[in-house]
């Protein structure tokens, strides 16, 4: 695809072209056969090698190795030709480069040479936005994906050495497993694979992929990668927003597509602290089977110019590699607390920031399913829960008495307990206005006492817990109330 739009750059006389993709050797190979195509003369450049003519591969002299030089020489060339500037992008901070980079723009506009700037990211100054021209580099394709696999294949049946143990259907699974990662990346984890598996290529492969993703993240310092075994079982309550999410599970299938479904862009989750929201979140990406992401708005905002809002794209562009995902963006009104007074704090950052996150909301097409979480919704900016970011928009209130219940036997499961050996009704009375977590408190400080005193755990130590407990919702009544007010116009009860 990107060869096709490049041709067309290429053919109405664009001066400067900028090809955003770590994958410099894939996209080199697809240049050069455009250029064969287009019959135009290709020179590639970098500050190590000079330039270099691809055609006459170790016999020319590489010469040329100063920006400035490099640039000097393609406004002096005659004939068409196609000059491909490899990590260019550092030395457009220097203002004589920039200054000579646009007056190449202006004199190769009617000309037939065209210049392609080739790098992993995308800094374009001021002074060239309306000289340049961005062309992304699409990771790999399925079909892509599925050609490098068949030549793994083909080479591990020819030299004998790697034993090939993939069906139809898992073969097509670790082709899907390995989109969002580049040819290298792909190619390495299969051989990361089959070492494992002492030379042999089965369906343990789709791990090693997973593995290789998560590599990625850890490697862009934005996102959190989170391996939980957290359940929606585990989950007290909440039976309106399970069956929501339950009914969205094959949502990024085949058959979901076939049957003319969309893929669901994701939730809103406002409500009492304490309730349950981010282990809702950490849930659904373990009952979907999908990888679990984090995003910590703080970490996005650096302080040079420019930097948050890359940092943001960079985010997002890893989020979209790895898909189908979820992305659980925690306690998003303290990130974006700052956007209404944002051009007088902090010269408009929060608010660009802010305003492109939420254009990708609206118009992402990536499966990536989006869980943001809220406390303070009074500190959320208006244009965050309007119709269409969300696809929904749930309320999660404090627990009532059959959800307390519920919430009960659940943490008593976790510690150990039967319960059975507690009269859960009464607990769930005497807890009222109690959130989960407090619950969960609760009987943590219970246990505490029984250990100390070397016994088990009774009702008793509950009750007495209980009775010296403060909820949250007597020590912030009427935060809650008013929490409650603005969702009963504007959001869906979590709970029915």
């Amino acid at each position: 695809m990107m060869r096709k739009e490049l041709e067309v750059y290429i053919r109405a006389r664009y001066p400067l072209l900028w090809i955003v993709t770590p994958e410099e050797e894939r996209a080199l190979g697809e240049i050069e056969k455009l250029a064969v195509d287009l019959r135009r003369r290709l020179h590639f450049w970098s500050v190590t090698s000079g330039e270099t003519n691809p055609a006459l591969r170790d016999r020319e002299e590489r010469t040329r190795r100063e920006p400035q030089s490099i640039l000097n020489a393609i406004l002096e060339e005659s004939d068409a030709g196609i000059w491909v500037l490899r990590d260019f992008h550092p030395f457009l901070k220097d203002i004589a480069v920039v200054r000579r980079l646009r007056e190449v723009a202006f004199a190769l506009q009617p000309s037939q040479k065209t210049v392609l700037i080739l790098g992993p990211v995308l800094k374009i100054p001021p002074e060239l936005e309306k000289e340049i021209t961005v062309v992304d580099f699409a990771l790999p394709s399925a079909g892509e994906i599925d050609k490098l696999l068949g030549e793994i294949e083909k080479s591990a049946t020819q030299n004998g050495q790697i034993a090939i143990d993939l069906n139809r259907r898992e073969r097509d699974q670790l082709v899907r497993a390995c989109l969002g990662l580049t040819s290298t990346e792909a190619a390495n984890a299969i051989a990361k694979a089959i070492i494992e598996a002492s030379g042999r290529l089965d369906g343990q492969a789709i791990e090693a992929v997973g593995a290789e993703k998560r590599q990625i993240i850890r490697k862009s310092g934005l996102l959190e990668y989170y391996a939980g075994g957290d359940r929606l079982e585990d989950v007290g309550g909440l039976a309106t927003l399970k069956e929501w999410l339950r009914k969205r599970v094959r949502a990024f299938s085949d058959s979901a597509r076939a049957f003319g479904l969309p893929e669901p862009k994701g939730i809103l989750l406002v409500g009492v602290q304490g309730c349950g929201k981010s282990l809702v979140a950490k849930s659904v990406a373990n009952a979907w089977r999908l990888p679990l992401l984090r995003m910590d708005v703080g970490r996005l905002f650096d302080s040079l110019v420019g930097s948050s809002e890359e940092n943001l794209r960079n985010a997002i562009r890893v989020a979209e590699s790895v898909a189908p995902v979820v992305l659980w963006v925690d306690e998003i009104e303290k990130g974006f607390s700052g956007v209404g007074s944002s051009h007088i704090s902090d010269a408009g950052t929060t608010a660009r920031v802010f305003g492109s996150f939420i254009t990708w909301l609206q118009e992402k097409r990536s499966p990536v399913f989006v869980i943001a979480t809220a406390n303070a919704v009074h500190h959320l900016p208006p244009e965050l829960v309007r119709k269409g970011r969300f696809d929904e928009i749930f309320f999660v209130d404090l627990p009532n008495a059959a959800e307390r219940t519920d919430i009960w036997r659940i943490h008593l499961l976790k510690r150990n307990r039967n319960p059975q050996d507690f009269d859960l009704n009464s607990l769930a009375m005497a807890s009222d206005g109690l959130s989960g977590a407090e619950i969960e408190q609760a009987i943590i400080a219970a246990l505490y006492d029984a250990f100390d005193q070397n016994r088990p755990l009774t009702m008793d130590d509950l009750l007495t817990v209980l009775q010296e407990t403060i909820p949250l919702s007597t020590m912030m009544e009427e935060e809650i109330a008013g929490l409650r007010a603005w969702a009963k116009q504007r959001a869906r009860g979590a709970s029915g």
